[in-house]
């Protein structure tokens, strides 16, 4: 008996090790199979979405961008934002419209008196002038009536009050015009002639009509960019705090956007400008003996 018990235990022992390990070898069968199972699963379902999605990007890859009747109001903010922004390569910052000169003669020596200078501009001078140009040139984009557009162009290029402005207008215009071809080309923009040099408005009205940009969107960022440069002109020259600057453009929004609903419903005929000393002051810039800017 001593001898047996000893055996016997040894035995069940066996038999329940063995019987765990068929287990464990049952449940690891179980999960091969169901996650092979899936896995196969997945790849049936997903190759021909990712077949699909694959043909589509191939179909696209060509385009240059989508139909004017088609464009996004998100695809057009961007691309507003993109051709207005100071990285945008035209040489905005190079210009001053006169402030140069402003500045020295001691027209603006401060945050309000940039703001009240600017707030003219704006709306009683060039910045008027220049949101009936861009939206005359949009409408007749949109129209295809290239005898209007050559109408205004010709009409933007003369009613600058100098050589300088008429140099800094004219050579905006050129660059915004040969970049926006090379880099956002559009089969509509390619259609549209001009018998004219082009000025910076009536340039990005072409471009942004050619995409289907709505006037409205585009007259106003044009606007807020024209300020815009205005001010970073002024902060460099006066000189002004990057908060100041801020304050002044925040001061300008109603200006903005007063001027912005009187261009839009302008015709060429209510074109007109009275501000005689920023005129003056861009004439006088031309023989100005220190300056900064080109204009």
């Amino acid at each position: 008996m001593p001898t047996g018990m000893p055996m016997r235990r040894a035995m069940v022992r066996i038999m329940a090790l063995t019987m765990v390990m068929c287990i464990i070898t049952m449940i690891i069968t179980t999960i091969t199979i169901m996650a092979v199972t899936t896995t196969i699963t997945l790849i049936i379902t997903v190759t021909p979405m990712l077949m699909i999605t694959g043909s589509n990007r191939g179909e696209d890859a060509g385009a240059i961008s989508p139909e004017p009747e088609g464009l996004s109001e998100t695809a057009a903010l961007y691309r507003l934002m993109t051709w207005l922004s100071p990285s945008f390569p035209v040489g905005a910052f190079s210009w001053s419209s006169g402030i140069e000169w402003a500045v020295e003669a001691g027209d603006i020596n401060s945050a309000i008196t940039l703001q009240d200078w600017l707030a003219a501009m704006l709306g009683d001078g060039a910045g008027f002038c220049d949101g009936v140009f861009l939206a005359n040139a949009h409408r007749a984009v949109l129209s295809s009536d290239a005898p209007a557009l050559d109408e205004v162009a010709e009409l933007a290029a003369a009613f600058v009050p100098s050589r300088e402005r008429h140099l800094e207008t004219m050579a905006q215009g050129r660059a915004f015009m040969e970049i926006a071809r090379a880099a956002w080309g559009h089969e509509r923009l390619e259609q549209v002639t001009c018998k004219r040099a082009i000025a910076y408005p009536v340039a990005v009205g072409i471009v942004s009509a050619a995409h289907g940009i709505p006037l409205a969107l585009t007259l106003h960022a044009f606007l807020h960019a024209l300020v815009s440069n205005w001010i970073s002109a002024g902060a460099r020259l006066i000189p002004l705090g990057q908060t100041d600057s801020q304050r002044v453009l925040a001061a300008l929004e109603p200006v903005v956007v007063a001027t912005g609903q009187r261009a839009i419903h302008a015709s060429l005929d209510d074109l007109g400008s009275a501000t005689f000393r920023a005129d003056l002051a861009s004439l006088r810039h031309e023989t100005q003996y220190t300056r900064l800017f080109r204009s």
